[in-house]
């Protein structure tokens, strides 16, 4: 067995890390490519009921340590999303992220992914620039935990659940979703941000708010796995920030079973994966650890 081989509930991954939302993730031949290039799954762009075109350019720019986007979740609609799913589906695990904007929304949209066979469905309860969706159904609770459970009592596949960092009750919010049924908390979103033009005395993003993502991100996720990995028994997922094998070493060692990637396959291309991957093996290697499980949540130790 590989020592890379690793498992989030019944998901089984032979690489640890995959693609996270909204990355390489809006086509078909995308995320075959990502599977080709060493991702153990790709996690699907958040696909909304209708058809949406998101915000107004500018809508992503560079800052130091990461990137700002407030994309608004522009998407193609989930019945149009069917083709896409049915072209990568045969080539590997496909987690199917969905945004609602009520339980409903979510349980009618993780039915089709059940339908278009994803491994899992990803609940985004964590975007911070689309409007009714997102974080402000993520931070409150209870109305995480009555869409997860509307949701778990719909359909077999696991219900993976990602939070967002902009809250001072990430614990009991994944608590909640732990309540409701979940079967694994994906946690971090992006950073609630902005960017501001000093030439033009306004915002630079047509939404004024955006996400920020990137290594500056990377601390405050490892922070909150290692902080959700006292309270939650269900498997955690880290994301945030990660580009090389000592970033995911370290959500590992916070106690995640496996990670996410997202702008680093922007900034450094899909072969981080291959070099994560490759590295993180000889870490391992070097430093006796037969497999990811043996790593995991060691730093509470």
């Amino acid at each position: 067995m590989s020592a890379l081989k690793t498992a989030v509930g019944n998901v089984v991954l032979e690489k640890p890390g995959m693609v996270a939302s909204g990355i390489m993730d809006e086509t078909g031949a995308s995320m075959v490519r990502m599977l080709q290039s060493g991702a153990g799954a790709v996690v699907s762009k958040s696909i909304g009921m209708e058809p949406k075109a998101g915000h107004l350019n500018p809508c992503f720019t560079e800052v130091t340590g990461g990137l700002v986007n407030a994309m608004g979740l522009p998407g193609p609609g989930i019945e149009l999303f069917r083709e896409e799913m049915e072209e990568a589906t045969p080539y590997g695990n496909i987690v199917g992220s969905v945004a609602g904007g009520n339980a409903d929304e979510f349980v009618k949209l993780a039915v089709k992914m059940e339908e278009y066979k994803a491994c899992a469905v990803e609940l985004n309860l964590s975007c911070p620039h689309a409007k009714g969706h997102g974080m402000e159904l993520g931070t409150d609770p209870e109305l995480v935990k009555s869409i997860v459970s509307a949701v778990k009592g719909a359909v077999k596949i696991p219900v993976w659940v990602k939070l967002t960092p902009n809250t001072h009750i990430l614990p009991q919010i994944a608590l909640a979703a732990q309540d409701g049924g979940a079967d694994a908390i994906v946690a971090i979103n992006t950073l609630k941000a902005m960017v501001i033009s000093p030439e033009f005395g306004k915002p630079f993003l047509s939404n004024k708010f955006g996400g920020l993502s990137g290594p500056a991100v990377k601390p405050v996720g490892v922070r909150a796995i290692y902080d959700l990995y006292n309270v939650v028994s269900i498997p955690l997922v880290g994301v945030g920030g990660i580009s090389n094998w000592r970033d995911a070493a370290e959500y590992i060692m916070a106690g995640a079973q496996a990670f996410q990637i997202g702008s680093a396959v922007l900034t450094d291309g899909p072969e981080v994966f291959s070099k994560v991957n490759q590295d993180l093996e000889q870490f391992m290697k070097d430093y006796g650890y037969g497999s990811i499980k043996d790593m995991v949540g060691v730093a509470h130790e």
